[in-house]
């Protein structure tokens, strides 16, 4: 079986704009090759929905969430291309749904490559160190790192993460197919989350620890 990095898996996405879940399938099935992976994804009808990427998604709709009786606030932006669209019943219910998605899984980025380079090279380097005190081969180290970046990627990045109401499908999955439905690029461009009362307990603990600080001089 080839071996599928991250890199074949970001090249296919540049060149067809399918989704990140899409062209690791398609590089799979297709064993690494990359023009067989193209072919394959225009087969299954993505290419449609990559012919989209070079438009302008100008419109869409903001939508707010609130869960819990006011434990979590969501508030987002995603955009379509037209207004007329942004109103459909199918682009609404995909808005709802990325706000649960993130009201329950708490994302801090869109997709991966909004990750800052400094913050990979570090993960990659705690995985592999890691591996190497575990007396891991460093043939296959390399590899196995890959597999924990992409499980990180799951946890952190709304686009990667397993749709809450569907794990089998990615959050990508499930904007990639209604964009096809409707027949129009469909971008989030933006996310806020809020929890009640977050970052207060170490304000506090801080507080605390100045005061028996203070009472200790």
């Amino acid at each position: 079986m080839a071996n599928i990095t991250s890199e074949m898996v970001k090249e296919l996405r540049q060149s067809t704009g399918a989704g990140m879940m899409d062209c690791k399938k398609a590089l799979t099935e297709c064993e690494g090759d990359m023009e067989k992976a193209k072919e394959y994804l225009r087969k299954k009808g993505l290419a449609a929905v990559a012919k989209k990427t070079g438009r302008i998604a100008a419109e869409g709709r903001i939508n707010t969430y609130i869960h819990g009786e006011g434990k979590i606030g969501v508030m987002i932006e995603v955009n379509c291309e037209t207004d007329f669209a942004a109103k459909t019943d199918d682009f609404k219910e995909l808005v709802h749904q990325l706000s649960l998605q993130i009201a329950a899984s708490n994302p801090t980025y869109i997709v991966a490559e909004e990750i800052p380079a400094d913050l990979v090279a570090k993960e990659k380097e705690i995985h592999a160190a890691q591996l190497r005190d575990q007396k891991k081969p460093d043939a296959i180290i390399d590899k196995i790192v890959e597999g924990k970046l992409s499980k990180w990627h799951q946890e952190i990045c709304l686009m990667n993460q397993p749709f809450i109401f569907e794990e089998k499908q990615s959050v990508d999955d499930l904007v990639k197919n209604v964009s096809a439905k409707i027949g129009e690029k469909i971008s989030v461009r933006r996310f806020a989350r809020w929890e009640l009362g977050e970052g207060l307990e170490k304000r506090v603990y801080d507080l605390a620890s100045e005061v028996a600080a203070e009472m200790n001089k």
